[in-house]
């Protein structure tokens, strides 16, 4: 009896992370920017306003952007290129319903009292809708532009993560390498719900167990059916030994949509050229498996961007988006 109470139930903390997870089913959200922009690094950010209050009113349960402090074209694109805290508070106030989620703030490369104010500044102008992503942070030729030695980022990023969690309390009594907390100031606003939601990415360098313990949740990297029963099976193992409640697992996706629903899947980098229904197909067995979100990036999408979007909300959501 306790573990089937266990197994329906997620802590329930914001209207953001409230909305995109729920035990046993699976929701849909999308990577910004919203654009193909797969023949360059670095996206035109053209309508991007647009389609994400379009994603809004289709009903896609979150957006996710990206913290890219450097751009180094040998490694990757620069996601979104606008500060991810600036770029939320903006969004904040043109969307009424979508979760805001990023994916993910490396903690070692920003000092956690400002991490802090920023995440419960964008939950509380959004109604409570922010999803905080946190990462280690993998892009070395990030690291000497802060001064920040990146072979302790596993370090930083635990106390990092610390110093937010006491950062939420009332006048809290905290201290680390990044600094101390007396109880003699308090750090404002304060969340909007129970605290500031934060996702772990990947290990971030930390153990399964730490994990299991100290995040609300998990973003990791797609892999075949088998492994990802495995990984998500031995974490909620975990969860279930030592927390008061299950917590969500998701992934992003990379998406190419065929025009021919019936177009059978092809291998890219972290997802699929894939028809409509092989991807209905896709999600329902990765949603079996105990995966509650995908994030999908359109960044190689070659068609039309709002047909896209239209088509996705029109065939897929309602597949999944039932209540």
């Amino acid at each position: 009896m306790k573990k089937r109470a266990f197994m329906t139930t997620f802590e329930p903390i914001n209207n953001g992370f409230n909305s995109v997870f729920k035990v046993n089913h699976l929701s849909v959200g999308l990577v910004v920017p919203i654009e193909n922009y797969g023949h360059s690094t670095v996206p035109t950010m053209q309508l991007h306003l647009e389609r994400v209050k379009l994603i809004d009113r289709l009903g896609f349960k979150a957006l996710w952007l990206r913290d890219v402090p450097l751009h180094v074209p040998t490694f990757g694109d620069a996601g979104q290129t606008y500060d991810p805290f600036t770029y939320l508070g903006y969004l904040a106030g043109s969307t009424s319903k979508i979760a805001l989620g990023t994916a993910s703030i490396a903690l070692p490369l920003h000092h956690p009292l400002h991490v802090a104010k920023s995440a419960a500044t964008i939950d509380q102008l959004s109604n409570g809708r922010l999803i905080l992503g946190v990462a280690s942070g993998d892009r070395p030729q990030e690291y000497p532009g802060m001064g920040i030695d990146f072979e302790n980022r596993g370090d930083n990023f635990r106390a990092a993560f610390e110093y937010i969690r006491s950062a939420q309390e009332n006048f809290p009594t905290f201290s680390n390498h990044f600094g101390t907390l007396n109880g003699q100031s308090d750090i404002l606003p304060k969340p909007k719900g129970t605290k500031i939601p934060m996702l772990l990415t990947g290990y971030s360098r930390q153990s399964l167990e730490w994990n299991a313990e100290n995040s609300d949740g998990w973003m990791n990297y797609p892999s075949n059916f088998q492994q990802q029963a495995y990984t998500i099976a031995e974490w909620r193992d975990i969860i279930s030994k030592t927390q008061k409640f299950n917590k969500p697992f998701m992934q992003p996706l990379y998406v190419v949509l065929n025009k021919d629903d019936n177009f059978k899947p092809q291998m890219i980098q972290l997802g699929f050229k894939i028809g409509m229904n092989y991807l209905i197909e896709y999600l329902n067995q990765i949603r079996e498996i105990g995966v509650n979100h995908v994030a999908i990036n359109l960044r190689f999408n070659s068609r039309d961007m709002e047909t896209t979007l239209n088509q996705l909300a029109e065939k897929l959501l309602p597949h999944f988006h039932k209540t």
